[in-house]
């Protein structure tokens, strides 16, 4: 599969870049997506809730009223969960969330979501850049000419650039990211995958080698 190199004034350069079918174009396993982001949301979860059951309650122990005759239940403590105020029964307590998967699994997902995005021609391959200082309007520009201002853009860089990550951080619906950083729900929560040229051969080295 071949896709035109634009430039950032949205121009096609005259040059093509190949995408690997082994990366671009496999057979999506979309069970090993659905593991792959329900692991990464998982991970994202503080899991530092907590509320206070009836032992942790400072509330008096004395017997509200006597044991029968009243018609209603017995009742022997302003601790219990029948109450307002009272402890929570079997309330959240801090736990861990987070899961292991095989780096395999994580792998054939992060292809299955790149080979999602080249059937439905929603990747664009951008001519190497550089900026010489962080100027947001400057990488506002560039998303503009490439007609992509009103989309949720994840562009990829073969390396951290510390001027191209400041101008583009505060920009909504976009995010900047490294092709080894990659990850599967990056990938598909974006509209459109924008590679930087550099970035498919880390892609392959990254994926391809043995």
């Amino acid at each position: 599969m071949e896709v035109a190199i634009v430039n950032t004034s949205g121009k096609e350069t005259g040059k093509k870049v190949k995408l690997d079918q082994s990366i671009f174009g496999i057979e999506p396993n979309d069970h090993a997506i659905y593991l792959d982001v329900k692991q990464f949301l998982a991970n994202q979860r503080q899991g530092t809730h907590k509320s206070k059951e009836r032992a942790e309650i400072a509330r008096t122990t004395k017997k509200l009223k006597r044991q029968k005759g009243t018609g209603g239940a017995r009742s022997g403590s302003m601790k219990s969960p029948l109450y307002v105020g009272g402890g929570r029964a079997f309330g959240p307590r801090p736990r861990d969330y987070s899961f292991k998967l095989n780096k395999k699994l994580k792998h054939l997902a992060c292809l299955s979501a790149l080979t999602y995005k080249a059937k439905d021609k929603h990747i664009m391959v951008l001519e190497n850049f550089s900026m010489d200082a962080p100027k947001t309007s400057n990488y506002a520009s560039i998303l503009k000419n490439l007609n992509l201002s009103d989309k949720k853009v994840l562009v990829v860089l073969p390396a951290h650039d510390k001027n191209i990550y400041l101008s583009g951080r505060n920009l909504e619906r976009n995010k900047i990211t490294t092709a080894a950083e990659l990850n599967t729900y990056d990938i598909l929560n974006a509209q459109s995958l924008v590679l930087v040229e550099g970035s498919v051969q880390v892609l392959e080295t990254r994926f391809l080698a043995k």
